[in-house]
């Protein structure tokens, strides 16, 4: 299959054509088991997440950027990878902004990132013109159409990108409707961050505007949901709202916040982001943190979100990838140190998501300004046919088994231990009342061992990479890692 991605990538390059009940079941059974442990108390006042379902909290997510997924940057180039995403073990995919992007060449109006870039192209995918028109660069009404009939076809679910803290400065809802931007007292259009107008949500028409806005893609393409951009900039009742009209058409629809809104799951969401965790992970791989920061940081959120809460558990996306650049992770951490951090998101609670290309292990030089007129950057698919990218496919798939098939992983409850080697060694265990898993990974370049702080018998191994038992220890080859049920 790769072989013949691969030769239509170069073809293409000469033709041109995305709880407290909980806390005391948990105390009950660390009595038991030994573990020492932290346990984060919730206020009582503190909201609830509203539920989601089990399938939901399986899943794996796949994040698409059109323009530099290949080189075709289409829908319908997309379309033909689907298989291939499915065959991951993939349940959702997640495309960045499909609909027609601003191309005003004026720089005033650009983003610094955008500037930054040097790509020269106009289009940045986050500043909207016409929120109901497909963009031509990526084809039409019936390519969405299609790529959407497809992933169903294979099991996939699809959620669009959702961007209305703003819009371009030529966008065609301003032409038409002048109060749908924030004026200022002289009637000029105000720009808020990124240069870009601010959207009035203070008009109960342009609230109209985009709540069928939200309809029209779950109605007219079947899309399964969406991910928000810029979540808490936006009025949380106009969310509350929009997901109540659109559950009327798919009582199944997904919303995933871009953000850390406390109580964004309260009411709209079913998961959010965590730029927190993502920059924790990257303070940890550098060695600039110890190990302990992220469950450090664990314990902050479970207090700072609503009881019950679910966190997107991703590194990469279109926004590091970008910032990154020439220092990609895969490139700063090697291919095991890539790894690693991918055990980590998949065995925490919450739901995984990964970046397209992290499953060849690619470390091309992606950027979200790119596109096939300008900058040209794009997966390089012939990572797929190396060692390197083989054995990444294979992990990824692994991983995504391993989640589908341990009820811990995605309804257990998430014990941090503390171990002898708080530096270098993250340790916890995932309990439900039908399993109970441990898991240790090495965040350092070097060997590290520390006692077992279970004392358990292994029933049977789940993951092992450079790991090994001695004498009431674990020893981890450098960002090594082990999973286990006991």
């Amino acid at each position: 299959m790769f072989e013949q991605i691969v030769n239509s990538e170069r073809m293409f390059l000469r033709i041109d054509f995305s709880l407290m009940n909980i806390k005391k079941i948990l105390q009950s059974t660390l009595v038991v088991f030994g573990l020492s442990v932290a346990l984060s108390a919730y206020s009582s006042d503190q909201k609830t997440a509203r539920p989601t379902s089990e399938q939901f909290m399986k899943s794996v997510i796949y994040q698409i950027h059109l323009p530099i997924f290949t080189q075709g940057g289409t829908l319908e180039s997309a379309r033909q990878m689907l298989p291939h995403i499915a065959s991951l073990g993939v349940d959702i995919v997640y495309l960045c902004p499909v609909v027609e992007a601003d191309d005003d060449m004026d720089m005033r109006f650009w983003s610094k990132r955008q500037k930054e870039s040097k790509t020269g192209n106009p289009k940045n995918p986050y500043r909207i013109k016409d929120y109901f028109k497909i963009d031509p660069q990526y084809g039409g009404d019936a390519d969405l159409k299609n790529f959407v009939d497809t992933a169903h076809k294979l099991g996939l679910k699809v959620l669009l990108d959702l961007v209305y803290y703003h819009c371009g400065p030529t966008a065609t809802m301003i032409k038409e409707h002048p109060d749908f931007v924030v004026r200022d007292e002289d009637g000029n259009v105000k720009n808020g961050r990124w240069n870009f107008p601010e959207i009035n949500f203070k008009s109960r028409e342009l609230r109209e505007y985009l709540w069928k806005n939200m309809e029209y893609f779950v109605r007219e393409f079947k899309v399964d949901g969406y991910r928000t951009d810029v979540e808490p900039s936006v009025p949380a009742d106009f969310w509350a709202e929009g997901y109540k009209r659109i559950k009327k058409i798919n009582p199944d629809v997904i919303m995933v916040a871009e953000g850390e809104r406390a109580d964004a799951q309260a009411d709209a969401y079913d998961l959010n982001y965590s730029f927190k965790w993502q920059k924790a992970i990257a303070d940890v791989f550098d060695g600039k943190k110890p190990a302990t920061e992220l469950s450090d940081l664990w314990e902050k959120q479970n207090k700072h979100f609503v009881r019950g809460a679910r966190i997107m558990r991703a590194l990469d996306n279109h926004d590091t990838a970008s910032d990154s650049f020439d220092a990609r992770y895969e490139k700063r951490w090697g291919n095991s140190g890539f790894d690693a951090v991918l055990a980590l998101n998949f065995t925490m609670d919450g739901v995984p998501m990964i970046y397209n290309g992290n499953e060849i292990s690619d470390t091309s030089n992606l950027c979200m300004f790119s596109n096939r007129f300008y900058g040209k950057y794009a997966v390089d698919w012939s990572n797929a046919l190396t060692d390197r990218g083989k054995k990444r496919i294979s992990f990824v798939r692994d991983l995504s088994s391993m989640r589908h098939g341990n009820p811990a992983l995605y309804s257990g409850a998430t014990n941090w231990l503390k171990t002898d080697n708080p530096e270098n060694v993250l340790a916890f265990t995932r309990n439900c009342k039908k399993q109970n898993i441990f898991v240790a990974i090495n965040v350092s370049k070097k060997d590290a061992e520390f006692k077992n702080p279970i004392n358990e018998p292994v029933s049977k191994e789940i993951l092992n990479k450079g790991a090994t038992f001695t004498d009431g220890g674990i020893l981890l080859k450098p960002y090594g890692f082990i999973v286990f049920q006991y």
